[in-house]
């Protein structure tokens, strides 16, 4: 079997690797020649990624990059796996779904399946990307070619998540696009979980991150209210997580990052008003958690204000970068607004991140581009006036940290694993 994954990102590229190691031979796609030079190479440019993964499919000749989406033609299926962001109005932007379909719409075949994974707002499959299709290709779906949507289910930076072992649900335009997406995703996932339609599938996919907005727009909230009363709101998971029903533990934090907690919530809403429906519900939720960083600017304005010193002048560090721990991902990062936030107010920022040594162009933090993290050494964490933990890599000496630091302020309680620090920890 031989297929093509448009989009070799934190998604398309671990994707195409279990198809490559389940027999299938892959052909990745993408728009950036620089990715494509790198993996037929047999390197990685994501963290997580070991070489040796990529090394071992390129060697076998299972897969295999390429910039001409003129290789559709010879495939029997077509992945997507492309970003979908919000646009400035915070809208939903789908741009690269439509482009991507408008690339392959020309080269599709009699018997072809496309399967859209990039996580959208219903409706995107059978109305937007198949109009696409028809049009570029005078194919009908359906009966000339087959269309579905799987919804990814990455989890970077969890060495226990692997793609062969996370359940896929699969939704198909017709039964028989069903059918076929399910011998396609049969030979590389071992669990498949089919649903009635493409849209039944593009919703899954949005409750499963609006639960996680939800509740963590409600920890977010208690961690607000329990620190005015005194209360460490750690603790208080910690103990409430015992109980072995009714409760899930979620986690504060200094604002959401990411390519879906931030994200997806806001495509159902956008979606819902063509239905005349509201979704006020989730709308909170997603003012709790985008208000966060605001909060963590107080708590180290305060912090600054014990030491009397004001943020105007102070040194301030940043340490992580990337949304989540043990990650390179920067996409939607909180810290990027913390940053903004401090140097509005007059600080001299910077940060430190092992995973991301400089910081690559983004679509809304174009302004930070090119800057790099500072060095690991006492000389240097010692010249910052506070030290603002943004994200807990597992690579950072906190020890080391407690101990250099003039002043902390920790938003993912992870100094409580660091006995008698000598600079003081406020909780954010």
């Amino acid at each position: 079997m031989k297929i093509a994954i448009v989009g070799l990102g934190y998604v398309g590229l671990p994707l195409s690797l279990q198809f490559a190691r389940s027999g299938v031979n892959v052909i990745g796609l993408d728009i950036d020649p620089e990715k494509i030079k790198t993996l037929n190479s047999g390197q990685s440019y994501i963290k997580h990624i070991e070489p040796a993964a990529v090394a071992e499919e390129v060697g076998k000749k299972l897969f295999h990059a390429s910039t001409d989406f003129g290789e559709v033609k010879n495939v029997e299926a077509v992945i997507i796996c492309v970003p979908t962001p919000l646009n400035k109005n915070r809208e939903p932007d789908i741009s690269y779904i439509i482009k991507t379909g408008q690339s392959i719409a020309p080269h599709l075949h009699k018997g072809i399946l496309v399967v859209l994974e990039s996580t959208t707002y219903p409706g995107t499959t059978d109305e937007d990307l198949r109009e696409v299709l028809e049009k570029g290709s005078g194919l009908k779906a359906g009966t000339d070619f087959h269309l579905a949507f799987s919804p990814e289910r990455e989890d970077p930076g969890n060495p226990s998540s692997k793609v062969a072992k996370i359940p896929k649900v699969i939704g198909g335009l017709t039964p028989a696009c069903l059918e076929r997406t399910k011998a396609l995703y049969g030979k590389a996932i071992e669990s498949l979980v089919p649903v009635s339609s493409c849209r039944a599938a593009e919703a899954t996919k949005l409750l499963e991150n609006i639960f996680r907005g939800v509740n963590i727009a409600l920890v977010n909230e208690l961690k607000m209210v329990y620190d005015a009363m005194g209360i460490d709101v750690w603790e208080v998971i910690n103990a409430a997580k015992t109980k072995p029903f009714g409760f899930m533990a979620f986690y504060p934090g200094p604002g959401l990052g990411g390519h879906c907690i931030p994200i997806d919530p806001f495509y159902l809403t956008w979606k819902a008003r063509e239905y005349g429906q509201n979704t006020r519900f989730i709308e909170l939720a997603g003012e709790v958690n985008t208000s966060m960083p605001q909060y963590v600017v107080h708590r180290v304005v305060d912090a600054l204000n014990d030491q009397r010193k004001s943020v105007k002048g102070s040194k301030i560090l940043l340490v992580g970068l990337a949304y989540k721990a043990n990650v390179d991902d920067m996409r939607e990062s909180p810290t990027f607004i913390l940053l903004d936030l401090l140097k509005q107010r007059g600080a001299e920022v910077a940060y430190y991140d092992p995973f991301v040594p400089v910081i690559n162009p983004t679509r809304e933090h174009a302004h930070w581009t090119g800057t790099k993290s500072v060095n690991w050494d006492k000389a240097t964490i010692s010249q910052y006036d506070a030290v603002l933990i943004a994200t807990a890599h597992d690579a950072v000496n906190y020890k080391e940290l407690g101990n250099w630091a003039k002043c902390i302020v920790d938003t993912r309680n992870v100094m409580r694993q660091v006995p008698n620090p000598s600079a003081p920890v406020y909780k954010a």
